[in-house]
């Protein structure tokens, strides 16, 4: 087990160092003198005065743990401290952001604001800057030299595939509050709770409040573990429970988890097909390598599961032949995985270079979010699935293949909807280190067949 620092803190210099070099060089190859990077706004109801949750600009949240406070600005000069113009309203409706604090502060140079206006009389000679950020209409307004370049965010995104120390210490420790929350929520399932109050248990134990997590979490039982990206918490527990699939992260310093765990409700025929699907998994990754194509790595797993079909008398073809005929796609019609990071499906999957050149997925698999090759430093995840869903599945029937499926059997499994797992890999010093299985193995558990 490849051990991943755990000590953000004293690995945040170097980030900042980095990262420092990384936009530099980009503004470099556009010519520019500087940027502002905007942290966001807040968005307000159609015919409301609500707003909807805020979500910060990753851009912004590279450079610093703030994740709630719109109206920010982070002004970046080669050679100069980092400014921070932090927004501190006046506002007795709301509670203001408290003071900046923590362990990065000191390598800021910190001013507040009060309103937009400070942050426009603060940012001197914007002609020569450029402007990353959604309030295009107020940078043009303000007169930035250039507003989110493709040439230098295409350099931005390629390198941001290669983590630091620090975004690993991160990514570890969301993994481990998630790890956390799939244990409650495993123990919510085996009590009977319906998908809605499994999902209140998950947020209790990673101490999240729903729009803090990286993405919305998916709770689903039975033949709703069909639905890939299962929108609904039922607020009552079917009569009679047979599974359940938990797609649901955390987050750490704004650095997202995105786990997935299947639960059968009693041994039998379904707890072995999870079981070999994890067995698959596992053995995936131990084949992961730097220099491998991800898409070849995609193209092995749907191998893989078309082994399992014919092993537990789903298909009545070989593996090569509903490979070669796309048979598996009925079944594992997702891709294996994407990149993680700052964002939960991380920037630059497809992007071959920092020019923003692109290698699509494959015709057959195009869902399939991550093209680029292997190599150290990137983190990923690997999230094999087989499903059965109707729709598919009645296609498939129509097909010149449908003579081939043993549909008797499917039609046994269709209430257990589907099976999907899911960690995090990082790949370090040339070799995956699952986050995930660490963070199941430092809680002590074995995590069942999925630690």
């Amino acid at each position: 087990m490849t051990v991943v620092p755990t000590n953000p803190e004293s690995l945040y210099p170097d980030h900042l160092d980095r990262y420092r070099r990384v936009y530099e060089d980009a503004l470099a190859e556009h010519g520019a003198r500087g940027l502002v990077i905007s942290s966001g706004s807040m968005k307000t109801a159609f015919l409301d005065d609500s707003t909807y949750p805020f979500m910060v600009n990753p851009h912004f949240k590279t450079w610093l743990p703030i994740l709630d406070n719109d109206e920010s600005f982070i002004v970046l000069r080669p050679g100069e401290r980092p400014i921070l113009l932090y927004h501190q309203p006046r506002d007795y409706w709301h509670k203001p952001p408290a003071n900046p604090a923590g362990f990065w502060v000191e390598h800021w140079d910190i001013r507040t604001i009060d309103e937009l206006s400070d942050a426009h009389n603060a940012i001197s000679d914007p002609a020569s800057l450029v402007f990353i950020g959604e309030e295009e209409a107020l940078a043009r307004q303000w007169g930035f030299g250039s507003i989110n370049p493709d040439n230098l965010l295409d350099a931005v995104h390629f390198e941001r595939a290669y983590k630091t120390d620090y975004e690993l210490a991160c990514l570890q420790l969301a993994n481990n509050n998630a790890a956390m929350g799939h244990l409650a929520a495993e123990r919510a399932f085996r009590e009977g709770l319906s998908e809605f109050d499994i999902q209140h248990r998950y947020l209790g134990a990673i101490g999240h409040r729903e729009r803090e997590t990286p993405y919305s979490g998916i709770v689903a039982l039975n033949e709703n573990c069909a639905v890939l990206h299962y929108q609904h918490y039922e607020a009552k527990p079917p009569a009679r429970i047979h599974s359940m699939l938990i797609d649901a992260g955390a987050s750490f310093n704004g650095y997202a988890a995105d786990v997935t765990r299947t639960w059968a409700a009693e041994p039998g025929e379904f707890q072995t097909l999870i079981d070999a699907m994890n067995e698959q998994q596992q053995s995936i990754i131990e084949d992961i390598a730097c220099g491998r194509s991800y898409a070849d790595l995609h193209r092995d797993m749907q191998l893989r599961v078309a082994r399992i079909l014919k092993d537990f008398g789903f298909v009545d073809m070989t593996p090569e032949a509903m490979l070669e005929t796309n048979v598996t796609f009925t079944f594992l019609p997702h891709g294996l995985g994407h990149f993680l990071g700052l964002q939960t499906h991380d920037v630059g999957g497809h992007q071959q270079n920092r020019q923003g050149d692109l290698a699509p997925p494959p015709d057959e698999y195009p869902a399939l979010r991550l093209t680029r090759p292997i190599e150290n430093r990137q983190v990923f995840t690997i999230e094999p699935g087989l499903y059965f869903i109707p729709m598919l599945l009645e296609e498939l029937k129509q097909s010149k293949h449908g003579r081939c499926l043993n549909n008797e059997k499917i039609e046994r499994f269709l209430p257990f909807g589907g099976i999907r797992i899911e960690d995090n890999i990082a790949m370090i010093d040339g070799a995956p280190a699952n986050l995930t299985r660490n963070a199941f193995n430092a809680l002590n558990t074995d995590d069942q067949t999925q630690s």
